[in-house]
């Protein structure tokens, strides 16, 4: 057994690294549904096979093309006149030996017609290359049931992503720059004790120069305090006479040259992590006044259980504030006075979650649930990433799609700029309406090409009369619409692949925070943008 977990990490190393054990754990437990296997499609599922998901699923009702053989690496001359999932599902296997792979010879409006339950199993679900009207409906069926859904489309050399989820939440988001969180302006009791332990002016050279910075900072502010009645460094003049008093700490030899105490001048490095102020942040603070946080009922999903416990905590325990991270940067010093720093803090962070967890366990018995029901690694994770705390709430393909809520500023404020991605999206729509009104897509035969264009035009006009936009779509790219023919470039799936995976992965693992809640991306300018659509 420690051979086999051995081997799994040497396998998965890299991206262990990014979101740990439990990411990882999160992945193998996940079962995908893919439909269609198109270029884009296997792409995608290739992103998701090679970091371990446990378990994929695709739906395809096709059978293999000679035009699916040369765009799509996952099939091959002998794949031709096969059912595409079942010949796609073979080669991705391949891949990774431990994931399992499954396939459905049936297209999606036929599960939805027999079986709309069979969706219900999957983690998410990636819908690639479908009709507008496959789309709505398999939407609405996984909005109803809480699935997210992943729509990813390649059309000539536009790509295309739109994440439908009610809500997601994000426990670890992983920010980029996040402030430490060391307390000095608030320090708690046993940080204050440590503090005090420490005599800067009495200490012998060698101690002198391998004090943590913090504790310096910590020493140098109680003093600026006294000085200052009570009142922080807070400008910039403020903060530079701060350094200052530090550097003045800095011993000299009997020449009266400064020492070369590298601690010192990392504390000054540090004076504004250090003097950032100890609060809630906004995001946390809308959280806690949300109605998931207030009602507490046997179906809150354990994020809000956990987030109306912190909240009680901050109330009492908390002293207004969240649990104590429990981490430290490194720092010059030597190991002992930084493990017993680092242990003041680790120590507080256990207590802090200790005191979380009851709160959780009475939250859970109040509703007539197991106490144990939500883990205590589950908890401890969830204090340490109190302050990052994310949630995504997309809106509904059918509240886009509805002439009554569709976002006009949001598409008219884009349309100043008539070359920006938003052009693209509403080229996209027009050419779904084109395919509603003619059964195909424009372009898709060369001698029809012209004719189509003045088609598309119409349709162009009638999408933008119906939201009542009045923005200018120039002729361009209804012409390069309809000369794409409604081809997926494997470059352009290539690209395509790798974003929805990765989208895909921070939906499976809860872990950064996924894009709301449409992406565009313009292959030809090598472009992209999101919009909230």
């Amino acid at each position: 057994m420690a051979d086999f977990r051995a081997s799994k990490e040497q396998k998965y190393d890299r991206q262990l690294r990014l979101w740990g054990d439990h990411g990882q754990e999160a992945l193998e437990n996940a079962h995908i549904c893919l439909i269609n296997a198109t270029a884009s499609g296997t792409e995608i599922l290739k992103n998701l096979v090679l970091p371990g998901i446990g378990a994929f699923t695709i739906v395809d009702g096709h059978t293999v093309s000679g035009e699916d053989v040369g765009n799509n690496f996952f099939l091959s001359s002998s794949s031709i006149g096969k059912n595409r999932a079942q010949a796609a599902t073979e080669l991705l296997q391949e891949l990774n030996s431990d994931v399992s792979g499954n396939f459905v010879e049936e297209t999606p409006d036929q599960l939805l017609d027999n079986d709309p339950e069979f969706f219900h199993k999957f983690t998410i679900v990636i819908g690639v290359q479908l009709p507008e009207s496959t789309c709505l409906r398999l939407g609405s069926v996984l909005w109803t049931m809480g699935v997210p859904f992943l729509v990813c489309r390649t059309y000539g050399l536009t790509g295309y992503m739109r994440l439908v989820v009610k809500e997601h939440t994000v426990i670890e988001s992983h920010p980029d720059n996040a402030l430490e969180d060391l307390r000095l302006d608030q320090p708690f009791a046993e940080l204050q004790n440590h503090i005090q332990s420490y005599d800067l002016d009495g200490m012998e050279k060698k101690d002198h120069s391998h004090t943590p910075w913090i504790i310096i900072v910590a020493k140098y502010l109680e003093k600026w305090l006294s000085e200052h009645e009570g009142q922080p460094p807070k400008n910039y003049k403020e903060k530079e006479a701060f350094r200052q008093l530090i550097r003045q700490g800095i011993l000299t030899n009997e020449n009266g040259v400064p020492e070369d105490e590298e601690n010192f001048e990392e504390a000054v490095k540090n004076v504004n992590t250090a003097l950032n102020p100890t609060k809630i942040p906004t995001t946390v603070k809308d959280f806690f006044n949300s109605e998931q946080c207030s009602n507490i009922t046997t179906q809150t999903p354990p994020f809000w259980v956990m987030l109306r416990a912190v909240k009680e905590f901050v109330l009492n325990e908390g002293s207004s504030s969240l649990p104590v991270r429990g981490t430290i940067p490194d720092m010059i010093s030597d190991s002992q006075k930084f493990i017993n720093l680092q242990n003041v803090y680790r120590e507080k962070a256990m207590q802090d979650a200790a005191a979380v967890t009851k709160r959780v366990e009475s939250l859970l018995q109040s509703v007539g649930k197991a106490p144990e029901s939500i883990p205590e690694k589950d908890i401890k994770l969830f204090c340490k990433n109190a302050a990052f705390l994310r949630a995504v709430c997309c809106r509904s393909l059918a509240e886009e799609y509805s002439a009554d809520s569709v976002n006009k500023d949001e598409i008219t404020s884009c349309m100043d700029s008539p070359d920006s991605e938003m052009v693209l999206y509403l080229m996209l729509r027009s050419v779904d309406r084109f395919y509603m009104q003619h059964s195909r897509y424009p372009g898709v035969y060369n001698y029809q090409v012209e004719e189509d264009i003045s088609k598309l035009k119409l349709c162009v006009t009638s999408l933008l009369q119906e939201y009542g936009l009045s923005v200018n779509v120039k002729d361009d790219y209804i012409h390069e619409f309809c000369r794409y023919g409604a081809a997926e470039p494997h470059t352009v799936a290539a690209f395509l692949g790798g974003s929805a995976a990765q989208e895909a992965i921070k939906i499976i693992s809860h872990q950064f925070v996924p894009f709301n809640n449409t992406f565009i991306y313009n292959a030809m300018a090598q472009t992209s943008a999101t919009y909230q659509l």
